[in-house]
């Protein structure tokens, strides 16, 4: 479901597209998605109860699908192997706590379905 504009979700803000399918990068994986859900922290998205970071956005990011593609530094992940999707997208890796391995309190965060398309 994409997100072009917040809006009450009685208002129907959210549209089924059909959206070109992404490549990985060299780093990164592509999951053929078999179920995501959606939680509280979507309908703040959606309701701009948290404010927008990227739009339009594809939220969801209760995410399980198999490894379709696999970029060719994402050595460790094998074609058809089922894997969840985390709410902490990426983290920046250079501050403080990124470096003492408690990338959940990273100062540079990206999230799942909010910075990036779930």
């Amino acid at each position: 479901m994409v997100l072009k504009k917040q809006d009450r979700i009685e208002n129907s803000p959210l549209r089924l597209e059909e959206l070109p399918v992404p490549e990985p990068d060299a780093t990164e994986i592509r999951l053929k998605i078999s179920v995501c859900g959606v939680c509280r922290t979507d309908l703040h998205i959606v309701e701009g109860e948290l404010p927008a970071h990227k739009m339009p956005v594809v939220i969801g990011h209760q995410i399980v699908g198999r490894v379709d593609k696999v970029g060719r530094n994402a050595k460790k992940y094998k074609l058809g192997e089922r894997l969840g999707v985390p709410w902490l997208f990426k983290t920046c890796g250079i501050c403080k706590y990124c470096k003492s391995n408690r990338e959940n309190l990273c100062d540079n965060p990206m999230f799942t379905g909010y910075d990036a398309d779930g």
